[in-house]
């Protein structure tokens, strides 16, 4: 919340007083006025998935946003997983109903699609601000390559740069478990290096940002890497190896199998 703080000298206040006022209206004095420090406003983020509300991965990044100073988070997600739906919308009026993560985080449930979720927040004004960001996730299951179509993660954060607010896709890599803290920490450092753009409404609506993170058999994460989508699926299934000391991987599906998080801009519509 906005913190105003108002400091007003004592001495000066008792001038003021005495003199009454000015017919130019400045005080006695003919000082300025009280100076006035203003806290930042906390960056927003909308939260949603295509997993549904009470998924796992949803429920580890809103923890994991909501440990940064500065922000405020609000979920709206899809009522049930909406897994596959890519960007599709409902006609007319969406149900929507009070509900939460699986951790009991205050959330929206959309009745209906991934990018439902944004019709409803933003044009049907189910919140009342805009967004400064929208994260989508995080997904069960990595989105590379030709299969960003099919993925309601994208859809969604699809749906956030058509109207001018900058999305970011997470989606973390099948495993047992699914690694799901090594995703949080992934969106926590995009979030971080690409912060002061955020605030200062600079970072690009052109396309959605997509980051995938391999939950990783052995070894750990090696970090993000900026690569192009790949152009087929060979090899999207395969297990990867963080272990790998391979470079410059052509493509976002080759890092993936070579343990880095390959982030991908996406263009913001499908085809």
């Amino acid at each position: 919340m906005r913190q105003v703080v108002r400091v007003i000298g004592a001495a000066a206040l008792g001038v003021a007083l005495l003199a009454g006022c000015s017919s130019s209206g400045d005080d006695a004095s003919g000082g300025n006025a009280p100076a006035t420090t203003e806290a930042p406003r906390p960056l927003r983020v909308l939260v949603t998935n295509d997993d549904g509300v009470g998924a796992d991965g949803i429920d580890a990044v809103v923890q994991g946003l909501r440990g940064i100073e500065g922000v405020e988070v609000t979920v709206v997600a899809p009522a049930t997983n909406q897994s596959g739906s890519g960007g599709q919308t409902t006609n007319g009026a969406l149900v929507v109903t009070d509900a939460t993560t699986k951790s009991g985080y205050p959330a929206k449930a959309v009745a209906g699609f991934p990018a439902d979720t944004i019709v409803w927040a933003v044009d049907q004004k189910g919140i009342d601000f805009t967004p400064d960001l929208v994260v989508s996730g995080i997904n069960a299951g990595q989105n590379m390559g030709p299969a960003v179509d099919l993925s309601g993660t994208v859809g969604a954060a699809r749906a956030a740069v058509t109207r001018g607010i900058p999305a970011l896709a997470a989606s973390q890599g099948l495993g047992d478990p699914v690694d799901y803290p090594s995703g949080v920490r992934q969106v926590l450092a995009w979030f971080d290096a690409n912060r002061s753009a955020v605030a200062d409404r600079t970072l690009g609506t052109q396309s959605v940002a997509n980051l995938n993170i391999p939950t990783c058999p052995t070894g750990s994460v090696r970090g993000q890497v900026t690569v192009p989508l790949a152009t087929t699926s060979e090899g999207y299934t395969d297990a990867p190896d963080c272990t790998s000391t391979a470079t410059n991987p052509p493509d976002d599906i080759k890092a993936f199998l070579e343990g880095f998080a390959p982030l991908s801009a996406v263009s913001a519509t499908a085809g």
